[in-house]
């Protein structure tokens, strides 16, 4: 395990997760063994991660998350305090489901944004620099720089890479915050 990472005392990684430099896990947390997290990541309080769960570099989880099995966090997302990933659709206690073909993968592409208290149904992908609403229920895909928001969720508009809304016109748009430019296609939007 590298010397720079950071895992309060009260916190337990067990033997065989690997942990990038820079990483810090706070009070509370469990990682489980055959977890990989990437660098400069930053777990907050009482967060779980499951066996087999990826994550990439400077992914940031709030306080009180769970990311189970079947889930994968590209570079740079964001997870807000109490959000939550589901990973089997049809859940049975008498039935339990405890194999990993059972459970079905999540998908969190680079860059996107997840709020406070939303829930993500297992078995979709979050695509790039998407922004999902707190309080959301994400039951399908969601597509690039969409935001969307509501139970279940809905694309209420679009966002810009730095998190700005994007106002389209004729199907382009400029951020105002950081001037990166937009053009929509097929209901579809794309960095220019």
């Amino acid at each position: 395990m590298p010397d720079e990472v950071f895992i309060h005392e009260s916190s337990y990684v067990d033997h065989g997760a690997q942990l990038g430099s820079g990483t810090k896990i706070w009070h509370f947390s469990h990682v489980m063994p055959g977890a990989r997290i990437g660098e400069r990541c930053n777990l907050g309080q009482n967060v779980f991660i499951a066996n087999g769960v990826v994550i990439g570099n400077n992914v940031k989880i709030q306080n009180n998350v769970s990311v189970y099995e079947g889930v994968v966090l590209e570079d740079d997302v964001f997870c807000g305090p109490s959000m939550v990933f589901t990973n089997v659709k049809t859940p049975r206690s008498a039935f339990p489901r405890n194999t990993s073909d059972d459970y079905k993968v999540t998908l969190v592409k680079k860059g996107a944004s997840i709020g406070a208290n939303a829930t993500i149904v297992c078995g979709v992908t979050i695509g790039e620099c998407a922004m999902v609403a707190a309080g959301s229920v994400v039951t399908q895909n969601v597509h690039p720089y969409a935001l969307v928001a509501g139970v279940p969720a809905r694309r209420m508009g679009w966002i810009c890479a730095c998190g700005e809304r994007l106002s389209l016109i004729e199907a382009r748009a400029e951020c105002g915050h950081c001037h990166r430019k937009y053009e929509l296609k097929v209901d579809r939007l794309q960095p220019v």
